[in-house]
């Protein structure tokens, strides 16, 4: 487990550098197709690492607002709560995370936040509706193993950056698409606005690439590990087999979901992409392969 702690810590670290080189590149080249000069390159640096630095500490709001989920309360969700409250002292956290609610059908949930005292686990109403106490201890088990390996970090970190990466490529082919309408009027703009569409194209040729760099970054190893882990919180592998079972046959679509959060719910939100075995672009590990991992823990 601390191998595994260790380990996302670095990954997280190595990719917000690639992502502050890569932006800074891109935008460095935007600057000096407007002839910005040598001050190209420090308005580049400069955004890049504010990109980063406000996408890290800011990973878990954006991501919390990206599912549309409002926080859980007492009144309405004590079961939830007391179960939280008694795996934390299982897994000898000396914070409580706190927890957000998402209104949907589809029974599933998630952990975002950048370390344990700044981490949030989130669950649907479909979640809370058909699943028993001992299926969502099993839940919320898996989610509090998610933080306290550190995979929340390395998720939302990854999740935030594909995301800014898909908004960049939206707006760059918007502004040079823009940018041929209005050329015809002032022909010293063809320049930058060839620039901008080889900029639009190379946004719109790494945006899946990043979200396939994603899903191999954030290895299904990781899913097997939160499972036993939340196992080793519950002592009840029934429960969490049960309830990854309701999760994966209920046929309700996740409507918050999205291509780069996928990969942070304990089960595929997709419902037209069930994993019968799993590939090295999977997101999730197969159902069997997660039920038969949990059976030999026994």
């Amino acid at each position: 487990m601390y191998e595994d702690i260790r380990s996302n810590k670095i990954k997280s670290g190595v990719i917000i550098s690639i992502f502050i080189v890569v932006i800074t590149l891109i935008l460095y080249y935007i600057c000096m197709a407007f002839d910005l000069g040598y001050i190209s390159i420090v308005i580049a640096l400069s955004f890049s690492i504010i990109a980063s630095w406000a996408s890290y500490y800011n990973s878990d709001k954006i991501i919390l607002s990206m599912s549309n989920a409002r926080p859980a309360t007492k009144e309405e969700n004590q079961k939830l709560v007391n179960i939280l409250d008694a795996l934390v002292v299982s897994a000898g956290l000396n914070v409580t995370p706190k927890l957000y609610v998402v209104e949907d059908a589809q029974p599933n949930a998630f952990a975002t936040g950048r370390d344990p005292e700044h981490s949030v686990i989130c669950v649907t109403t479909g979640l809370l509706e058909k699943l028993d106490y001992y299926e969502l201890e099993g839940v919320i088990g898996h989610e509090l193993a998610h933080i306290v390996n550190y995979d929340i970090r390395l998720s939302a970190v990854v999740t935030v950056m594909v995301s800014f990466v898909v908004m960049l490529s939206d707006i760059f082919t918007r502004t040079f698409f823009y940018g041929r309408r209005s050329s015809s009027r002032n022909s010293d703009n063809n320049g930058g606005n060839a620039i901008l569409m080889l900029i639009g194209l190379v946004f719109l040729i790494l945006a899946p690439i990043f979200g396939k760099l994603a899903q191999l970054a954030l290895s299904r190893r990781r899913e097997f590990l939160a499972d036993a882990t939340s196992v080793q919180f519950t002592r009840n592998p029934d429960g969490l087999v049960s309830a990854l079972e309701k999760i994966s046959g209920d046929p309700n679509e996740l409507k918050s979901a999205n291509k780069s959060t996928a990969h942070m719910y304990i089960a595929s939100p997709f419902r037209d992409k069930k994993i019968e075995k799993s590939s090295i672009w999977s997101t999730h590990p197969s159902l069997d392969e997660r039920v038969q991992a949990i059976r030999n823990l026994k």
